[in-house]
């Protein structure tokens, strides 16, 4: 749930960041997943993405796809950052603030300041200095509306970031947000800073549009992070080189070099021809992966990673003017379909035994997750209760099995999922139990190409099938995209709950544990009742690791980070 970074926000009130609320060893100190071997030579990193990612930035202008923005995670850095076990750590700030010192205030009326002091000597990516002002000039672009990025968070409870001096600066917020410590917990939509000495003049005299496009944020992008950009050929590679002045230390291997492959079966050979090192999220299935344990466990050629951190979701279209059909303005209908989702064949078929069954947004790793299970309504694949409940909103099976209406009409319903191997057998699983539950299912394949174009994914008509993790803030009004905010915004079904957000706005001023889990049993309630959004299952994401490459953990929580924001620490090893 990365509204709220539980475990950071309890670690934080009680003081307690370094001590029991991470691992002993702190960033830039020795490396998570050292493995015992000797030093080798440090050669080219070569990674395969699913696709290519719209730009550079942690917090982009435009939508992205969890996994085509992967690649951001090598460029960028934060004033914190977390690790796979969703421990929160300084990146590029000496320490993280404390709540109820003088780094971390709560006053009367609800504000807050946190004092945030930068680590000596740090510079972007071109040599510049990193100053309290890019901040500054960070908050005033995202605060602007017709960005389309004003609405998100934290960006709303933000008020304004003021130097103190060369390397210290304030963030007033307008009202509590429990991740001020961590706004890495905000995941891809992360404050961070930007150079105001490349971007200040432009941002002045361009429009949205022109802004938005600036080759900054692709072709030209100047980050933070441990790699900086080298070269970018558009639709197939990226490459880049240790940064010197990282943060946390320069990287030790040298090179790295982004492949942009959406078929699995072209990274699948490169992979077993050892051109490849490691594989990002999503490109390989469960099978997949299996296939490569059996081939390496002959030949030693390297290992494969299984993560059961992402969410798989379906969402039911809630905007009027694009509702197919109709009848799923009525929630009964909408329960019927979820009663249609075969969710245990999704899991049999494409998870191999390494996923699970979900009928909440929180991850069941969570010790506070019996209660939240306790709240919600479960909907198991029950071809006869659909049949119920659609009786109630005047639908019959016809004599070819298929649900109609009064005029004959069939309950035709499109089912969307993003183009690859994967997600296309997963919506094939879905169309399949809904036809024989009695829906007249179809599916649709979204291609690469338009993945990332904001309006084309929020307008399909029936279900969509997505991945995400515990993001209850995707589900709040605020979050639906429009064509006033360029489509941007998470809430892709366009489901609206003034109860939903009224519970949301109250746990994002709420710190202690008790009363948290509590507000959060009741968002899962509301998600399960009014059924726009479905918790379908938690799928293990696959990564695979070339023999020698070393460093590289395993994600164990949906909220923590992926390995990938640790690359400083991979190295090769023989």
């Amino acid at each position: 749930m990365r509204s709220t970074n539980l475990k950071a926000t309890m670690c934080a009130a009680l003081g307690l960041l370094f001590i029991g609320c991470a691992p002993g060893t702190a960033p830039g100190q020795g490396g998570t997943g050292a493995a015992p071997g000797t030093a080798a030579a440090q050669k080219t990193l070569v990674i395969a993405n699913r696709g290519e990612p719209p730009t550079l930035a942690t917090r982009a202008l435009v939508t992205q796809g969890s996994s085509l923005g992967i690649p951001t995670r090598f460029f960028n850095a934060g004033l914190d950052m977390l690790d796979v076990r969703e421990n929160s750590y300084p990146q590029l700030a000496e320490a993280l603030p404390q709540l109820g010192t003088d780094t971390w205030k709560v006053f009367p009326d609800g504000r807050m300041e946190t004092i945030h002091r930068l680590r000596p000597n740090l510079t972007w990516h071109d040599g510049a200095p990193l100053e309290p002002e890019d901040f500054a000039f960070a908050l005033r672009v995202y605060k602007a509306p017709e960005l389309g990025s004003s609405s998100i968070r934290p960006i709303p409870s933000m008020d304004e970031i003021v130097r103190l001096d060369e390397r210290t600066f304030v963030i007033r917020w307008r009202e509590p947000f429990v991740d001020a410590a961590a706004m890495a917990a905000s995941g891809s939509s992360a404050f961070q800073a930007l150079p105001r000495h490349l971007l200040e003049d432009d941002f002045k005299s361009m429009d949205a549009v022109a802004f938005t496009g600036h080759p900054f944020w692709t072709m030209q992008y100047v980050g933070l992070g441990a790699y900086k950009l080298e070269r970018w050929e558009p639709g197939t590679f990226i490459e880049a080189s240790a940064f010197d002045n990282y943060a946390l230390g320069r990287p030790k291997i040298d090179r790295m070099r982004i492949i942009l492959i959406n078929d699995p079966q072209t990274t699948m050979a490169s992979v077993l021809a050892g051109e490849i090192h490691f594989v990002t999220n999503f490109t390989f299935s469960v099978d997949q992966g299996q296939i490569l344990e059996q081939t390496w466990a002959a030949n030693g050629g390297g290992y494969v990673q299984y993560s059961p951190t992402q969410g798989r979701l379906g969402l039911i279209q809630m905007r009027p003017e694009y509702q197919q059909p109709k009848a799923l303005a009525d929630p009964r209908a909408r329960y019927a379909v979820a009663h249609g989702m075969d969710d245990q064949a999704r899991v049999d078929v494409l998870d191999g035994g390494k996923g699970q069954v979900a009928y909440t947004m929180a991850s069941p790793g969570l010790p506070y997750y019996p209660e939240l299970d306790r709240a919600v309504l479960k909907h198991p694949y029950d071809p006869l209760r659909a049949q119920q409940l659609l009786s109630e909103v005047g639908w019959t099976k016809g004599p070819d099995g298929f649900f109609v209406d009064s005029s004959g009409n069939k309950f035709t319903i499109e089912v969307a999922s993003s183009a690859g191997g994967k997600n296309e057998q997963e919506a094939s699983v879905y169309v399949d139990g809904l036809r024989r539950a009695g829906f007249d299912a179809f599916q649709y394949i979204t291609p690469v190409a338009l993945i990332d174009d904001n309006e084309t994914r929020v307008i399909h008509g029936g279900l969509s099938l997505r991945g995400a993790g515990q993001e209850y803030r995707n589900y709040i009004t605020s979050a639906i995209p429009t064509a006033e905010n360029r489509w941007r915004g998470n809430n892709r079904p366009g489901w609206s709950n003034p109860e939903f957000d009224r519970t949301y706005r109250q746990l994002e001023r709420t710190f202690p544990l008790e009363e948290r889990v509590q507000l959060l049993a009741q968002l899962e309630r509301l998600i399960s009742v009014d059924r726009a959004v479905t918790m379908n299952s938690w799928e293990s994401v696959v990564n695979t690791v070339a023999a020698g490459l070393q460093g590289i953990d395993v994600r164990m929580t949906p909220d923590a980070s992926g390995p990938e924001h640790w690359v400083h620490k991979w190295e090769w090893r023989s």
